[in-house]
């Protein structure tokens, strides 16, 4: 079962989220602010992230670093999760490892869409991925579409 944790402020996104992609399939956790939502990975790491940006106990690049440095075998897709268009946030929020955005309100059709092209994107990378070697090289850059 796939694990997705939303975190948001707003508790009428929460749970619209949650109505709309809880299924056999998959399990949605949910988180007001940054700091909760750290120590709910710490304790066991979920597939997926929507991570508002405007939350104001940590920002996304924040954020982003801490899951990173648990060490957790699942590295997670994230996305920014924003009220308006800002190209500014989406392109810190791609440096920053994010796997792309959702712009909020959402209907069902643009969040099932979202997680699809996450879906795929992964399919695509594990495709490409080469195989394991012996002593492979530092990461270098990724192809992500926001």
């Amino acid at each position: 079962m796939k694990r997705c944790m939303f975190v948001d402020k707003s508790s009428v996104i929460r749970k619209v989220a949650k109505r709309i992609l809880t299924s056999e399939s998959m399990l949605v956790i949910e988180a007001t602010a940054g700091r909760e939502a750290i120590d709910l990975c710490s304790a066991e790491m979920p597939d997926i992230i929507v991570f508002d940006v405007s939350l104001p106990d940590m920002q996304l690049t924040e954020f982003i670093g801490h899951i990173r440095s648990l060490g957790s075998p699942i590295v997670p897709q994230i996305v920014a999760l924003l009220v308006e268009l800002d190209l500014g946030t989406i392109m810190r929020a791609k440096r920053a490892g994010a796997h792309g955005y959702l712009l909020k309100p959402f209907n069902r059709v643009q969040l099932l869409d979202r997680f699809r092209a996450l879906q795929a994107s992964r399919d695509t990378t594990r495709a490409r991925a080469p195989a394991p070697t012996k002593n492979p090289a530092p990461a270098g850059s990724f192809d992500v579409r926001l």
